[in-house]
């Protein structure tokens, strides 16, 4: 069995095994026994649980990241539509997310852990794709701003929890007006032609 198919089955068993009980009921022994494999060859892949529950958020949610990520690279595209693009990812791996978590027996308390490392996930990949689009959009002259990559974690920090939410549960009305909110912040604060992220409004 190649390395990708043990890793992947590690993966798969405590995915398994997350639909029937608890993850502070779950050990690295349960998962190896799920996964058919040595408890010793669990840490030649993971040092630990708690790695193994982060690898499952990661690949859970790979997909639409990793296509944010890609527009960044992308120079001959706009920042505006850019950004349109990558924010619209972040709304399509909330709605995986909110999918997985009410399609899962999990304990309360289990899915406020996997609630946290998501968010976590979200923000923290998709910041530096965020800095760099915003950089180069300030490059050439299109948005103008001294702080990049705290504006990045700005907006996806207020997009990732709206689009959650579970942190602040809001009405549909109460969400698009916060985004209404931030897309008059972000342009003000930036300088861009008002309406160039009017996209952001009428997310959800």
């Amino acid at each position: 069995m190649s390395d990708i198919s043990k890793s992947e089955k590690i993966l798969d068993a405590l995915q398994q095994l997350l639909e029937e009980r608890s993850i502070q009921h779950i050990s690295v022994s349960d998962i190896a026994a799920k996964a058919g494999i040595g408890k010793g060859s669990i840490y030649y892949y993971y040092p630990s649980k708690d790695a193994i529950v982060d690898a499952l958020i990661k690949r859970s949610y790979e997909k639409p990241l990793q296509t944010a990520k890609t527009l960044s690279a992308k120079s001959d595209i706009s920042s505006f539509t850019r950004m349109a693009m990558l924010f619209q990812a972040c709304q399509n791996s909330s709605a995986i997310f909110l999918k997985q978590k009410h399609n899962t027996s999990a304990s309360a308390q289990d899915l406020a852990l996997l609630h946290q490392k998501y968010l976590n996930y979200l923000i923290s990949e998709l910041k530096p794709a965020l800095t760099e689009i915003i950089s180069q959009g300030i490059a050439c002259g299109e948005i103008h701003f001294d702080y990049p990559a705290a504006l990045a974690e700005i907006a996806l920090i207020v997009i990732a929890v709206k689009f959650d939410n579970s942190l602040i549960p809001s009405t549909p009305e109460e969400i698009k007006d916060t985004l209404k909110g931030l897309t008059s912040l972000l342009e003000k604060g930036t300088g861009v032609p008002t309406g160039a992220l009017a996209y952001l409004s009428i997310l959800k």
